[in-house]
């Protein structure tokens, strides 16, 4: 009877891999009709996650964490224009508004634990809203002013007091992250000024977005080898690093130049220098186990330890490289583009697993073996790459002011209702007056926290 079991079991083994194989999702890179189905499908399993998330009851706000509901609304915004399918738009919306804070993405729900990075991505969605002209609903702020007041909310937390500037990772000084200045929190400010300066014109904008990049290229945030460092930190006087490699901190860094480029006809060489410098810096995220073709986050997918913000990574950098393509030298992105066609493939070959057989894993290299991973983070990568390839069927740059821009520019968005943009000069009695406020803040905070321990 032994050999008799075992051959029913290898049966099913069979059965079992020939079904995964089946039920992947077929992508036709070179075919807008196979990208919109694939992408219809990936973004429906995703909006699945979303709708069956315990805080479901919050819009925009996943489980545990609050910084992914901007980067979804931002990927799918992007779907929705390049699809013209309408069907999550209630959703983006609703979630969008209801995260706004005061119309700065600064919800005081969540704002005590927030990092500069955390709301920067809902900036970022806002941006892109304005960009494709996402409709706006009425009596609520414009896209374009929600991300102008993110802008005016980061501004002021420009950081003179170390390193000759710069934004620190986390704003609260009781936050683990407050020592440290970050790839992702400059970058990501870099990218809104300079996609602020394209959209509206104001050269307020792009003053910032100069004023970030080259103040990032005076410490090892990005060095002259086009070498992005994920982390420096205040105590160092951000002269050392933190190495590890992501995707995400090169493309926002990458998009934010190619948008200055534009915005500046060309004119000044730093912006097409640092596009084609990080591109070629980016090839390590190409490995050799996919004939440097399918895109990677090497320094956790090899050894499966990608947590789940990493493992949303790669949407970002193909998405916003996908949208950068249209206003850069073609012959500037040819080769990252092709790349993204074979890694669109290789991802819809991941999409071999749970009871549906579509259900996405995040190790694209490993092809049609499906990595045993599922979740929204999975799809919405996914989701960045398809979009990516579907970029040039629409073969249209983001709108603005001067192309059929409809979203009104408020350069007083947000908390900040200065007469100027940026911050004022900070004088010596705000700064004595800052950290007596931020030490009885503190001490405040740690009476509670022991307060709440001793109750327990």
């Amino acid at each position: 009877m032994r050999p008799v079991i075992l051959s029913r079991w290898l049966a099913a083994l069979f059965a079992c891999l020939f079904i995964q194989n089946a039920l992947a999702i077929d992508v036709n890179p070179d075919d807008e009709t196979s990208l919109k189905d694939a992408a219809k499908t990936v973004a429906s399993a995703m909006m699945k996650f979303y709708s069956d998330r315990d805080s479901k009851a919050i819009p925009g706000k996943m489980d545990d964490t609050w910084w992914e509901g901007g980067s979804m609304f931002m990927t799918l915004i992007q779907y929705w224009y390049l699809t013209g399918d309408s069907q999550f738009n209630d959703d983006i919306q609703e979630g969008m508004y209801w995260q706004k804070g005061e119309n700065d993405f600064f919800p005081s729900n969540y704002s005590q634990y927030l990092g500069n990075d955390d709301q920067v991505f809902w900036g970022l969605a806002a941006i892109t809203a304005a960009e494709v002209n996402f409709p706006e609903r009425d009596n609520e702020p414009s896209w374009v002013s929600l991300a102008e007041g993110v802008f005016n909310g980061q501004i002021p937390r420009w950081d003179m007091s170390s390193c000759g500037g710069g934004l620190r990772w986390q704003i609260w000084p009781y936050q683990s992250g407050y020592g440290l200045k970050n790839a992702i929190s400059n970058g990501g400010l870099f990218q809104l000024s300079a996609r602020l300066a394209l959209y509206t014109k104001n050269a307020t904008y792009a003053e910032w977005a100069e004023k970030i990049w080259d103040w990032s290229a005076s410490t090892p945030l990005l060095r002259k080898s086009w070498v992005i460092a994920d982390t420096t930190s205040t105590a160092a006087d951000c002269k050392d690093h933190g190495d590890h490699q992501w995707t995400y901190n090169y493309a926002t860094y990458i998009s934010g130049a190619g948008y200055m480029h534009n915005y500046t006809n060309g004119t000044e060489s730093k912006w097409l220098e640092g596009v084609t410098g990080l591109i070629k810096a980016s090839d390590q995220f190409f490995p050799d186990s996919a004939s440097k073709q399918v895109i990677s986050d090497i320094t956790c997918e090899p050894i499966n330890k990608c947590d789940r913000n990493q493992k949303t990574f790669k949407a970002y950098f193909t998405s916003w490289l996908g949208f950068m393509s249209l206003i850069v030298p073609a012959n500037t992105t040819t080769e990252v583009m092709a790349r993204f066609k074979s890694s669109a493939v290789a991802a819809g070959q991941q999409c071999s697993g749970g009871s549906d057989g579509k259900h996405c894993g995040v190790r694209w290299t490993k092809k049609a073996e499906w990595d045993g991973t599922m979740g929204l983070e999975q799809q919405m990568s996914v989701l960045g790459v398809l979009n990516s390839v579907m970029v040039p069927f629409k073969a249209q740059g983001p709108y603005n002011t001067d192309n059929g821009g409809t979203s009104q520019s408020n350069p007083h968005g947000g908390t900040n209702t200065k007469d100027t943009l940026g911050p004022e000069p900070i004088a010596t009695g705000d700064k004595v007056g800052a950290g007596i406020l931020t030490a009885v803040f503190v001490i405040l905070w740690i009476g509670a926290i022991s307060w709440m321990i001793r109750g327990q």
